[in-house]
Parts: structure tokens; C-alpha cells; sequence
């Protein structure tokens, strides 16, 4: 019982630590997993680092690989250009347009990180051109790119579909996308009008290119060559389910060996601290399901809710520290495991609504400017003051979707 204490209590300071510094809190975990795993514990190494997940490693490794390359060909910066124009001066689609160009290429595989870090900079400076306030702009861009987040495709969504295999929950992929899509669609329209988006749609905008800007828009050969690997690799998946990590890294050696994209420069921007991050918080995970801690965990969350109250208490709980944490590196590899013990102690319930809550719930705060998300809408602002007014706004309205989350998940996954 000491041991499954000191298990559980490692992940809460890996929580801890993830809110309050930036350290890659997978190497913390790492090196708590081993120390309490081999010296508390009794394990070997071996038995400790059982636990790596490799399938998943390797299925994030070669996914970002081939979505590194289509960024640094430029292939999806020319998307969104050619998307921009194709709103035709009405002011009020130009933020709907960005919403659903971040979902088609979040979905794609790219994942919500890389979306908006691609589409936030174009979608604020265009905004602005057009008279589109700022906080519209951030919360459809920021949302749109959420919304895909759990594409099979993605990198959240391997991570999630991954553990939710790994627990007895395979085959609800799909479900798990439509039903973040969903939340995330109501969630920022029901903004976007609330505060006077519908207003935009009687405003025209003409837009004026900065000098050299319509120079090298156009589809190349090695665009197209990009866009038809990733066309392949998606109905391969779709059609043929053939394994989404290894079909990428043979696409990405096919756009490497066509000169299609830069090999070397796309290896080095593959976001290695996302992937360690994820690796070493498994292993922690995987250390507690060894001692017992996970069900320790489990009984803590099962002290907190009823059957009726759970889909509710675990999307605040999981939004709350979304807030301040990683939404996939962190909060859904340390609670997702914790749903069929959960269930089984309030009574047997079922699983999936409590699984979807999770999901929904941590994500939908991930447009707050402590995120990755809101603050890459931030950067992209010119001005302090503008800054500044954002950034109160999208704290307030991350910190409202921890209670917004609960009310829908509540609502739509189960409230007997």
C-alpha cells in the first residue's frame, strides 16, 4: 500500500510540476518511475521501462515527420493563402473560413498544436485587416483547430485511441472525433454570434496584397506530390487499415527520396518534447497500474462523483487542469486509464460517456492563453494594449469553458 501511495503521489507532482514550470515533465516522470519503480519498488529496469510505449512512439514519430515536411514545402501555408481569398470580401465568413480550414487540417494529421501554429499568425493578421476583433478571430481559429484534435490521423488522437485500446475501449475513434467536433462547433459559434460576430456579415472587405505577398502561392511539384501522399496515407487508413505510423514514415521517405521536401531540416522540427512528454508520463502510468496506484487513484475520483454527477465532474476536473497543463502529454494519459475502475465503482455504469467527457472537457479549455493555443493567437497581435485585452478575454473565457464543459458533457453523455 506505501508503494501504491508513493506511485500516486509521483504523478500528482508530475501534475504539479507540469502547471507550474517548463520542465518536459515526461523526463520528471521518467526519473520518478525509475527511482520509486527499482529502489521502492523492487523492480528491474527492465521491468520498469516495460512500460515505454513503443507502437506509440513510433505512430507519433512518423505522423509529425510527414506533416513537419508539408509545413517546411510550404504545402499548407498555400492551403490557407488560396482559402483567404476564397471568402470573397465577406468580412463575416472570414473567421467561419479559418474555423473549418483549422478542422480539415487538424483532422488531416497535422493535430491542433501544429494547426494553430500554422493558421493563428495568418488568421489574426488577416483579421485585423478585415475589422474582425481579435477575440472572435482567436476563439474560431483556436477551436477550429481543437475541434479535428482527435482525428485518428492526429497525434492527440493516436495518444487517446492508444489508451482507450489499452482499456478495453477499441473501435470508438470515430465516435471520440464527432463527438470533440461537436462540442467544439457549438462552443465556438455560440461564441462567435454571442459576441456580435453575426454583425460582420454586412461588412465587405477588399483585400489589398502587402508588396510581394501573391508571389508564391501557386501549387508546385512538390505540393502536389505532398498532397497526394497525404490523400494516400488517409484512404489508406480509412479503406485499407493499414497502420497510420508506419504508412507515414513510408510516405515521408517517398517525399524524401522525390525531393519533395527537406529530409534533414523536417527530422529536426519533429516536436521531440511533445513525444517525450507522452513516452515518459506512460511509463509513470504504467509504473501505477504495477503497484496498485492507479486504483487508488480511481477510488479518489469515485469519492468525488455519483452516477449521475460523473460525466460532470470529470469534464471540470480534466478542463480545470487543462487550464494549466497538457491536455495530451498529462491529463488524459493520467485519467483515461482510470475509467473502467471508475465505472465498476459507481455501480457498474457505462464507460464511454465517462470517456467522452474526459476528452471533451479537457479540450475545450485549450483556447485560455496559458495553452499553446490562445497563445500563439496572442503572439501574432501587434500592439500591448491589444495584447494585453486579449489575453484577460481568453483567460476568462478558458477558465468558463471548465463550467461550460461540465454543463454539455453533463447534458449530452449522461446525467441519470
Amino acid at each position: 500500500m506505501t508503494l501504491a501511495w508513493l506511485s500516486l503521489g509521483a504523478l500528482f507532482l508530475a501534475i504539479l510540476i507540469s502547471c507550474t514550470t517548463r520542465l518536459n515533465v515526461g523526463i520528471v516522470a521518467l526519473s520518478m518511475a525509475w527511482i520509486i519503480g527499482v529502489y521502492a519498488g523492487g523492480l528491474s529496469p527492465a521491468e520498469v521501462m516495460s512500460g515505454f510505449p513503443a507502437s506509440l512512439f513510433l505512430t507519433l514519430t512518423g505522423v509529425t515527420l510527414l506533416f513537419t515536411q508539408a509545413q517546411t514545402n510550404r504545402t499548407l501555408d498555400k492551403l490557407a493563402h488560396h482559402a483567404v481569398l476564397s471568402c470573397r470580401g465577406n468580412t463575416g465568413l472570414i473567421p467561419v473560413m479559418f474555423f473549418f480550414l483549422a478542422v480539415c487540417l487538424a483532422t488531416m494529421g497535422p493535430g491542433n498544436i501544429a494547426t494553430a501554429a500554422l493558421m493563428a499568425p495568418m488568421a489574426m493578421v488577416v483579421g485585423a485587416r478585415a475589422g474582425v476583433p481579435a477575440f472572435l478571430m482567436a476563439i474560431m481559429v483556436g477551436n477550429g483547430a481543437n475541434a479535428g484534435s482527435l482525428s485518428p490521423f492526429a497525434p492527440t488522437g493516436i495518444i487517446v485511441n492508444g489508451i482507450m485500446a489499452r482499456i478495453g475501449m477499441e473501435g470508438l475513434e470515430w465516435q471520440s472525433y464527432f463527438a470533440n467536433f461537436i462540442a467544439h462547433s457549438t462552443v465556438a459559434f455560440g461564441g462567435y454570434f454571442l459576441f456580435g460576430g453575426w454583425r460582420l456579415f454586412g461588412v465587405r472587405y477588399v483585400h489589398t496584397p502587402e508588396p510581394g505577398e501573391e508571389r508564391g502561392h501557386e501549387f508546385d511539384r512538390d505540393n502536389w506530390v505532398t498532397l497526394g501522399v497525404i490523400l494516400a496515407l488517409i484512404c489508406g487508413v480509412i479503406f485499407f487499415r493499414v497502420h497510420v505510423g508506419l504508412a507515414a514514415f513510408a510516405g515521408a521517405t517517398l517525399l524524401g527520396l522525390l525531393r519533395a521536401a527537406e529530409h534533414g531540416e523536417s527530422v529536426r522540427k519533429i516536436p521531440w518534447g511533445v513525444i517525450v512528454m507522452v513516452s515518459g508520463i506512460t511509463v509513470l502510468i504504467s509504473l501505477l497500474e504495477k503497484t496498485h496506484g492507479m486504483d487508488l487513484f480511481t477510488d479518489l475520483l469515485a469519492r468525488m462523483a455519483t452516477a449521475q454527477s460523473v460525466t460532470a465532474m470529470v469534464a471540470f476536473l480534466t478542463g480545470l487542469i487543462s487550464v494549466y497543463s497538457s491536455t495530451s502529454g498529462v491529463v488524459l494519459p493520467a485519467f483515461l486509464p482510470t475509467v473502467p475502475g471508475l465505472a465498476e465503482r459507481l455501480g457498474g455504469i457505462e464507460t464511454v460517456p465517462i470517456a467522452m467527457s474526459m476528452n471533451v472537457g479537457s479540450h475545450l479549455v485549450d483556447v485560455s492563453p496559458l495553452s499553446t493555443i490562445g497563445a500563439l493567437c496572442i503572439a501574432a497581435i501587434r500592439g500591448e494594449e491589444e495584447s494585453r485585452s486579449l489575453f484577460n478575454k481568453l483567460l476568462a473565457w478558458g477558465l468558463s469553458m471548465t463550467l461550460v464543459g461540465a454543463a454539455v458533457c453533463w447534458l449530452f453523455f449522461g446525467h441519470r
